[in-house]
């Protein structure tokens, strides 16, 4: 499939159509799209007309309808449409989230006291605020655990900026 840039206000509207799809698997009509972007429905609808013509968005008619993902915009945002993924436990001020982590980048492992890591979740992550102490983890295959302060977040990719304070991976038996 070919590049397709997306203004900003395209990807954030689909970046929230395919959170809200991903959370009930179900169409997400034009108000709670409008509502969750602060969008007026018509100005919305206009918007879902564009990204329909781009083969982004499929719109279901009837009383249950609205619009779902297509294939390509899970490519286009570079994100997964995982049927049975693993989650990982991601706590937040104690409190425990089951969830898919998609990716973590770490930007500067070189330097100990400026360790940060981008962690991109599969839906976005709900009120989270910079100061915030998290442990993500562990992972499945490598046992990580990441512990730190979130000093950014990025919604429309679903990412956390962390300033990783504490990490923790097992020791692997060697073959």
């Amino acid at each position: 499939m070919s590049q397709i840039d997306l203004t900003n206000r395209q990807r954030r509207t689909l970046v929230t159509l395919v959170n809200k799809y991903q959370q009930s698997s179900e169409p997400v009509t034009a108000e709670t799209l409008a509502n969750s972007l602060d969008r007026d429905s018509g100005t919305l609808r206009n918007q879902m007309q564009s990204l329909k013509s781009l083969q982004l968005v499929e719109g279901i008619p009837g009383p249950r309808g609205g619009y779902k993902p297509t294939e390509a915009a899970f490519d286009v945002l570079d994100r997964s449409q995982l049927e049975d993924a693993e989650t990982v436990v991601f706590a937040q001020q104690y409190e425990r989230v089951d969830t898919t982590v998609d990716e973590i980048d770490f930007t500067s492992v070189h330097h100990p006291d400026l360790c940060r890591a981008h962690v991109r979740f599969q839906r976005s992550i709900q009120n989270v605020s910079k100061g915030d102490e998290v442990i993500i983890g562990p992972t499945p295959l490598s046992n990580l655990v990441v512990a730190g302060i979130i000093v950014d977040s990025d919604n429309t990719t679903n990412t956390l900026i962390i300033d990783v304070a504490h990490l923790k991976a097992p020791l692997m038996d060697g073959d």
